[in-house]
């Protein structure tokens, strides 16, 4: 299991796949499958037969999982890697690219 420096609240970008290039925020992350949700990327359709005689069907919009090597961290505009340094005792993550600092 590979350890995952990203965090939930995250502003993340897509650079691979349908989605790339789109952005938004981390929902959720799953460590054990290095795969994150994010608010309103990656949407997939579930159609649902009728249960009972008389009922009827339904359609289930949902967000689908991304891999984590498929987005990259962002301040908004650029996303790049990230470094972890110490800044006043607290560690702080670093964009690589333009040196804002994340958290």
């Amino acid at each position: 299991m590979k350890k995952i420096r990203l965090k939930v609240g995250d502003n993340i970008k897509v650079i691979q796949g349908k989605e790339k290039g789109k952005s938004g925020k981390i929902k959720t992350i799953f460590k054990k499958n290095n795969m994150v949700i994010i608010e309103g990327i990656n949407q997939k359709f579930k159609h649902i037969k009728p249960q009972q005689e008389g009922s009827t069907g339904d359609i289930k919009q949902f967000e689908a999982p991304l891999h984590i090597s498929n987005v990259m961290l962002s301040d908004g505009e650029i996303a790049s890697r990230f470094s972890i340094e110490t800044q006043n005792g607290k560690k702080v993550r670093v964009l690589k690219k333009n040196g804002n600092i994340i958290s």
